[in-house]
């Protein structure tokens, strides 16, 4: 773990959930703070925490990042995120094992660069999160399977200018054709950022959404004990 990620709320004994926040490319943990805290009011059995990127940012930046985006391309940005995965998993499994949570209570919300890191870890086997929430986001590359064990809920602003709104739409529907379990929201007049009303999305979207798999398998237990 990091010395400087910001622990927002940590429940005596085990916490019924973990929510991990990630910040965008040249920020910090604290940049969370506002989302961080209206989760923690949100959810009060759950621990909170937001994840400060490893890496310092170039010269002349003085924030942190996950990968480098100095000459990033979308011919580049497949193998800068790929070299950073593991150790995003790492820390991800690290906040797991000190809270004693396992990954279908995980929860990664990742704004810009941290949304990034946050849906690709999704597309992984075993996945390190039962849910991902992306704040003006983007695959680095789109899945070619399933993503049965997690729920994407995609959140972007339509004036977006770092990374458009059509990334959101299209992987909303690439999923769909897959059959995953996603949401998707676009706000007009909003631009790259946390905005107020994404955090309300964000709290409604944990705190509501009932996940397919959660349906399915409610379904076939009722079938087999004759409730249906």
């Amino acid at each position: 773990m990091n010395p400087n990620d910001l622990i927002f709320q940590r429940p005596q004994g085990t916490p019924q959930q973990l929510i991990l926040l990630f910040h965008g490319v040249g920020s910090r943990a604290e940049a969370m703070r506002a989302l961080g805290e209206r989760l923690a009011s949100a959810f009060p059995q759950a621990a909170v925490v937001a994840v400060q990127g490893p890496h310092p940012t170039e010269p002349p930046g003085h924030g942190w990042q996950w990968f480098s985006v100095k000459g990033i391309t979308d011919a580049n940005r497949g193998e800068r995120v790929a070299a950073v995965l593991p150790g995003f998993v790492a820390q991800i499994e690290a906040w797991q094992q000190e809270t004693g949570v396992n990954a279908s209570a995980t929860a990664l919300v990742g704004f810009s660069q941290g949304a990034i890191l946050s849906l690709e870890a999704s597309k992984l086997t075993p996945a390190p999160a039962g849910r991902v929430v992306a704040i003006g986001g983007r695959f680095a590359s789109l899945p070619e399977h399933n993503l049965p064990n997690t729920t994407v809920h995609f959140l972007h602003g339509k004036l977006d200018a770092v990374i458009p709104y059509a990334n959101t739409v299209m992987a909303a529907h690439h999923l769909r054709d897959l059959g995953a379990d996603i949401t998707a929201e676009v706000l007009p007049f909003v631009g790259h950022a946390i905005h107020p009303e994404f955090i309300d999305m964000a709290v409604d979207k944990l705190a509501t959404h009932i996940p397919n798999r959660v349906w399915t398998r409610a379904i076939q237990e009722g079938a087999l004990d004759g409730t249906l």
